[in-house]
């Protein structure tokens, strides 16, 4: 299983003969992804609206392919009403050949300026089970308590009131069992995250700091 790491929260897994990409979203975006990396995609998981995470145009390209399944919550199904979204909710199971998604819970933070249409009130994340492994992308969210348990976690890092710091989301990572944390949601310039903490509240976690474009295998 070959992972690749794209800006913010964006991951394309390749497993089974598969592509799954999640979350492509707007930032540091460039057209070429769509024809190297966001490209010839099975299926496409999106957690929750905001646009580092939905990059309309992008995924208006990316799912004229008729093969590409494009699912998310009812929320943002109603946010996008012309594209076609399988919706799903936390519970459900996602079969695609060989391939199993479980749709977990995600609790997205607010602040005042995500008042109105920007804010998130249904957030979802994926356990994505294959090739023997489980690899959990948790969405933009702040701690709660679970029973998520995977093998390979990608988790949010920034803070600031919208998902985990770095402190928070080492104490989450220890509760999942995960074997290797990628920490996630670095990439927006309003909500920096200095690299010396991280790595001081990750001691003793085995992580990986990918940068955009940056693969790695699961064996």
């Amino acid at each position: 299983m070959k992972i690749t790491k794209f800006t913010q929260s964006c991951l394309l897994i390749e497993t089974n003969g598969k592509r799954i990409l999640i979350d492509p979203g707007i930032i540091s975006y460039d057209e070429s992804l769509l024809a190297d990396g966001w490209n010839d995609i099975d299926v496409l998981l999106v957690t929750h609206k905001h646009a580092d995470h939905f990059n309309e145009p992008a995924i208006k390209e990316i799912v004229k392919n008729p093969k590409t399944k494009l699912y998310s919550s009812s929320e943002v199904a109603q946010a996008f009403p012309e594209i076609d979204i399988k919706v799903v909710k936390r519970g459900d199971v996602i079969n695609a050949d060989g391939v199993t998604v479980m749709v977990t819970k995600a609790v997205h933070g607010y602040l005042p300026y995500l008042r109105g249409d920007n804010e998130i009130t249904e957030n979802i994340g994926y356990i994505i089970e294959t090739e023997g492994k489980r690899i959990y992308v948790t969405s933009d969210t702040l701690c709660f308590e679970n029973d998520y348990k995977c093998d390979v976690l990608f988790v949010p890092v920034s803070g600031c009131g919208l998902v985990m710091g770095p402190f928070e989301a080492s104490l989450f990572a220890k509760e999942t069992d995960a074997n290797l944390v990628i920490p996630t949601h670095m990439d927006n310039p309003r909500f920096p995250v200095e690299i010396s903490e991280l790595e001081k509240k990750f001691e003793g976690l085995n992580y990986k700091v990918l940068e955009n474009k940056e693969s790695i295998d699961i064996a």
